[in-house]
């Protein structure tokens, strides 16, 4: 659905609220609540439990941080709801957001979120980043988690198949087809599980290459001639096609997929790992590699990103000053607290400095004694940047029908090529 759409809509709702309600603006009780902080956010085993880990690091004791869970989905209705309407009653003063929806946010409302120029250190943190929480010189989000992908993989069920760690670090991605033949032969296993209406997948292969379904504008659409989106596609076509991957329809099959030993491998983001390491008898039968290469001439790294997002400070919301303080002292600069979190769940921090963390150093008894924050740390450094415009979803959702037609055999600039115009007028209205 068109973002622009889903703000419309939300403008209407929120309008029709506030007559009944008769809701005031946020003024009224601002002077009543600067020491207090509201953290919205979502996952109580991940997000929320950083959040209530940097309370306990945060030194100013007048101040009261409440952290609110909600799903993802509510957030965002949440917050199109108040900022179509522009008022900011019931929002909170920090909320975490997904790097993939922050530029529809930024752009749609350029005065809702404050700017954290001042706080954040752009030199410690992942370069990537910076191509979605700014607008111009003006940084606006405190990222947070990486999303930097790897390639997690069973050791046995590949030596199995005849392929050793050290083989495993140098997969191309056309080598992995051939990896993904060779272990259904041998093991009688499934190289990965996939759902063919989700293109994480194809979307770590484009910023691979430092590309996306559009140009660095975030606007234009660049669907057609996008030789990394075509491979991407092809790729995911043929594994689907010969049978040599695990269909899964939704998060918990492919949950089962992993911890049931059906399948040889998982390409994904590094926060998939605790997922993994659910399959405790599986424990020194894993390792991690990096992510598969592409072809030398598409390539820009061989590095990728799946999710992630940042913390961001909401304009107006009373109790706005001392939210940036804690922003400052926790998030933004406490490279300890990344320590902490490692440890406590498993989060690949995107400040750079916290690769000095004792934990980063640590070898993964699961992980058949791998350091794999360090693994994780270095790659991080390395993922292209790229901006992911306002529409990522909305075009996704188009796209992923052109994987089912590839399938089916049609012809793949074709179909690229009849995705681009759908595309572009479906954004047009």
């Amino acid at each position: 659905m068109n973002f622009k759409k889903i703000l419309a809509s939300a403008a209407i709702l929120t309008a029709a609220a506030t007559l009944f309600a008769g809701c005031g603006n946020s003024s009224d009780s601002a002077a009543s609540n600067d020491d207090k902080v509201t953290v919205w956010a979502w996952d109580e085993t991940f997000n929320i439990k950083a959040v209530n880990e940097a309370k306990k690091v945060y030194e100013n004791e007048d101040v009261d941080v409440e952290v609110v869970t909600m799903s993802q989905d509510d957030i965002v209705q949440k917050l199109n709801t108040a900022l179509a309407s522009g008022n900011t009653d019931g929002l909170p003063n920090i909320v975490l957001i997904e790097d993939y929806r922050i530029q529809g946010y930024l752009n749609s409302y350029p005065d809702a979120f404050s700017d954290l120029t001042d706080i954040v250190d752009e030199d410690n943190f992942a370069a990537y980043k910076f191509a979605v929480n700014k607008v111009g010189d003006k940084i606006y989000g405190v990222p947070f988690d990486s999303g930097v992908t790897a390639n997690f993989y069973r050791t046995d069920l590949l030596e199995e198949a005849g392929y050793s760690q050290e083989d495993m670090q140098n997969l191309s991605w056309d080598d992995y087809v051939k990896v993904a033949r060779d272990v259904k032969e041998k093991t009688g296993k499934k190289i990965t599980e996939v759902n063919p209406s989700d293109l994480g997948r194809v979307r770590m292969i484009m910023q691979e290459a430092g590309e996306w379904y559009t140009a660095e504008d975030g606007k234009t659409v660049t669907i057609e001639n996008n030789q990394s989106l075509k491979y991407g596609l092809n790729l995911f076509a043929t594994l689907l096609k010969e049978d040599l991957v695990e269909q899964t329809s939704d998060w918990n099959a492919g949950v089962t997929a992993i911890q049931s030993g059906a399948i040889a491998s998982s390409p994904i983001g590094a926060w998939y790992s605790s997922t993994i390491q659910g399959a405790k008898d599986q424990s020194g039968k894993w390792a991690i590699a990096p992510t598969p290469s592409l072809p030398a001439d598409m390539q820009k790294a061989q590095a990728s990103n799946l999710g992630g997002a940042g913390w961001y400070l909401i304009k107006g919301v009373s109790g706005e000053k001392n939210a940036k303080d804690f922003l400052k002292e926790t998030f933004a600069t406490n490279a300890d607290l990344m320590g902490t979190l490692a440890k406590e769940i498993g989060l690949v921090s995107t400040m750079l400095s916290a690769k000095d963390q004792k934990v980063y150093q640590e070898p993964s008894e699961f992980y058949s004694g791998q350091k794999v924050f360090d693994d994780f740390s270095k790659w991080t450094a390395e993922i292209p940047e790229v901006n992911y415009g306002q529409e990522t979803y909305a075009i996704e959702a188009v796209v992923a029908e052109s994987l089912h037609r590839i399938i089916n055999g049609e012809d793949t600039d074709k179909v690229l090529a009849d995705t681009q115009k759908q595309v572009e007028a479906q954004l047009a209205n």
